[in-house]
This record gives C-alpha cells, sequence and structure tokens, in this order.
C-alpha cells in the first residue's frame, strides 16, 4: 500500500498562513502608515491653516492701532480747537463786558463821590474812592447792589483824613452777567 505522507501538507499549510499574516501585517502596517500620514498632513495644514489666520489678523490689529492712534490724535486735535473755540466764544462774549462796567461804575456814583482806582481780577473788582461823606459811600453801595452788572458790594474799609474830612473807602464787589433777556 501505498504511504501518503500528511505532514506535508500541514507545513505548507502553516507556511501560507504564516505568509498571509506576514501579507496582512504589511497591509495593515502600510494602511496605519497611510492614515497616520493624512492625519499629520491634515492637522499640519490646519495649523498652517491657523498661523496664516493668525498672522493675517496681527497684519488687521497692527492696522487697526494706527488707525486707533490717528483718530487719538485727531480727538486730541479736536478738543484743542475746541478750547480754543471756546476761549474765543467767552472773550466774544466779555467784550460789552467792561464797557457796561464803567458804565455801571459812573452811572450807580452819587454826587460827591469820586472813585480813585478799580482793580479787576477775574471777576472781582475792588473799587477805591473818596466821598464828602458817609451817607453817600451808603447810597453809592446801594446803588451798586441794585445794579444788573455789580452785585454783593462789601466794605473793607472807611477812613477819614483829618485835614480835608474827606473820607476814603474801598469796596469789594462782583461783577455779574445779567440774563440775554434783561440785556437790552
Amino acid at each position: 500500500m501505498p504511504r501518503i505522507n500528511l505532514l506535508p501538507w500541514r507545513e505548507e499549510r502553516r507556511r501560507q498562513l504564516i505568509q498571509e499574516f506576514a501579507r496582512q501585517t504589511v497591509l495593515v502596517v502600510m494602511l496605519g502608515t497611510a492614515i497616520g500620514g493624512y492625519a499629520w498632513y491634515h492637522v499640519d495644514g490646519l495649523i498652517e491653516n491657523q498661523r496664516d489666520r493668525n498672522d493675517y489678523l496681527r497684519d488687521e490689529i497692527a492696522l487697526l492701532q494706527k488707525d486707533i492712534e490717528e483718530i487719538e490724535e485727531l480727538e486730541s486735535t479736536k478738543d484743542q480747537l475746541l478750547a480754543r473755540m471756546n476761549v474765543i466764544q467767552r472773550l466774544q462774549t466779555r467784550r460789552p463786558q467792561i464797557v457796561h462796567l464803567f458804565f455801571e461804575l459812573a452811572d450807580t456814583l452819587p454826587e460827591g463821590v469820586h472813585l480813585t482806582g478799580v482793580q479787576q481780577s477775574g471777576d472781582d473788582l475792588t473799587v477805591r474812592g473818596r466821598a464828602v461823606s458817609k451817607a453817600q459811600v451808603s447810597a453809592y453801595m446801594r446803588n451798586l447792589n441794585a445794579s444788573q452788572w455789580l452785585q454783593n458790594p462789601r466794605l473793607e474799609v472807611i477812613e477819614t483824613d483829618g485835614s480835608d474830612r474827606v473820607n476814603s473807602f474801598t469796596l469789594h464787589l462782583a461783577q455779574t452777567t445779567p440774563n440775554e433777556g434783561e440785556q437790552s
């Protein structure tokens, strides 16, 4: 009877399974490498895209920062111009006040009272003068208090000169501006 050795087919089968396993392992490694390479390439592309976006944002922020500096400079210039305009406006509105001041000083002056000096510091006035009697100084203070342009007269000092019996006085008062309707 012929002898059939069944062992070689098992060895052949084992060798085929090992080869199949090796091929599948190589295939899985290649597939894993391809997937890993694609993932790395994709993530690297996303990172590069984000870097480009960040660079774009930095450039735009720098441009906007320059614009903000220009706007702040323009605001500063605008504020300076507005301050100048306000000073000019105040000067324009205060221009007629000196005329009113001297008119009111002269108009409120009773007979027998003579002014020797007027000093102005802002809206505060110091008036020095001479009067024949103290009653005339009181009348002058009442007239000043009734004025629309001069307010709050305060007598600082009144002295009588012994030689000619003339009273020297010093008054402090405030200059005001009446409302527009009252200025007519």
